[in-house]
């Protein structure tokens, strides 16, 4: 009972402290003239990263690799099924081109390196050094391509809160880090506490009960978003964050773990992240759908969130059902998904001849 009050308790705390965070970061930044542009691309998408980067950073350094990288992994798996679909059956998100030609692309050519990198049983150290420059040139690139186009992506960012000076900003800066490193320290407590009261592995945990903790800020990042309309900053906000969950956090922790390099469970190169990456590649064709990720397509997107925890649980919950219901979803519900995203694109390639053949 402890060890769930202390994840519950240490997933509070790291919301308080990313907002804490977020705000005291963007006030400096604006204090200090960086442009809203370059702010939004990083200091906010950061922000709310920083529970997933905090409580893997604690995880690595504690050694507890398998929650470090189920973090990571799981956390980029929820972010595109539950915050996306959620934000979707709430409101139909209208898909800006820029996601469908530059970032979903980057996105996906990132998760299958770095299921490449993690294939040999660890991810090294000069692997996270490369991810970590990776983050550095792509944020220069957004930046630049941003620019060109004329394109916002910060347009939540107030300078109101600059108001107050340094002295609020760094209040609110040093408050929040504090809160995320105190919450990351209880949660990963809990979190381990649980995992060898159950029997089950640091993987499981961090693939499920820390990964959709430390997404909260995400969720509701992209369900305000969404209510309010502002369907670019609800996907934005998803992309960006598996972005630099795997850039900056997968690629930081692989860095400080040294020559010792970060180890990844077999399961999760065989299982999980195959999964992370098909979800990654399955946007495509739900962009294409008209420019909208439509609120079927939400609902889809959450069933399947739901068939992925079940697929988790039942090998230890009723250990009976779990190969069938893994045959069931290798023979039935995989084929029936490709099958759907290959009409889909068939019927966009068809839309679009038939309006270039107008056109002409």
């Amino acid at each position: 009972m402890l060890s769930v009050i202390e994840v519950v308790v240490g997933i509070l705390l790291l919301f308080g402290g990313g907002e804490l965070f977020v705000q005291g970061s963007v006030a400096l930044a604006l204090l200090l003239g960086i442009p809203q542009l370059v702010i939004g691309l990083t200091v906010v998408a950061l922000g709310t990263s920083a529970p997933e980067l905090f409580v893997s950073l604690i995880s690595t350094l504690r050694g507890a690799d398998d929650l470090a990288v189920g973090n990571v992994v799981g956390s980029n798996i929820f972010n595109v099924l539950v915050v996306l679909g959620i934000s979707a059956v709430i409101l139909p998100l209208r898909v800006h081109s820029r996601l469908i030609r530059r970032d979903v692309p980057v996105l996906l050519a990132v998760s299958m390196a770095v299921w490449g990198m993690a294939s040999a049983g660890r991810v090294t150290w000069q692997a996270g050094l490369a991810l970590l420059t990776a983050v550095v040139i792509n944020t220069v690139w957004e930046t630049r391509t941003a620019r060109e186009e004329g394109e916002s992506t910060g347009d939540e960012i107030d300078p109101a809160d600059a108001e107050g000076g340094y002295g609020p900003a760094l209040i609110r800066l040093a408050a929040g880090l504090g809160l995320l490193v105190w919450g990351s320290q209880i949660l990963v407590k809990g979190a381990t506490a649980i995992a060898l009261s159950l029997g089950v592995s640091q993987t499981l945990i961090g693939l499920t009960i820390v990964a959709a903790g430390t997404s909260m800020p995400e969720l509701v990042t992209s369900i305000m978003a969404a209510l309010k309309g502002k369907a670019d900053l609800a996907i934005g906000n998803v992309v960006g964050s598996n972005l630099l969950n795997q850039l900056v956090i997968l690629g930081g922790c692989a860095f400080l773990s040294g020559s010792r390099g970060l180890n990844v469970d077999p399961s999760m190169i065989h299982r999980d992240m195959p999964i992370m990456v098909a979800t990654t590649l399955a946007l495509l064709p739900i962009f294409w759908t008209g420019g909208v990720i439509s609120r079927r397509e939400g609902v889809l997107l959450v069933g399947l969130y739901g068939l992925y925890l079940v697929e988790q649980i039942l090998p230890i919950t009723i250990p009976a059902l779990a190969s069938p219901l893994r045959s069931f979803t290798l023979v039935v519900v995989i084929p029936v998904l490709v099958l759907l995203l290959a009409v889909q694109v068939w019927r966009h390639w068809r839309e679009t001849a038939v309006q270039v053949r107008a056109g002409n």
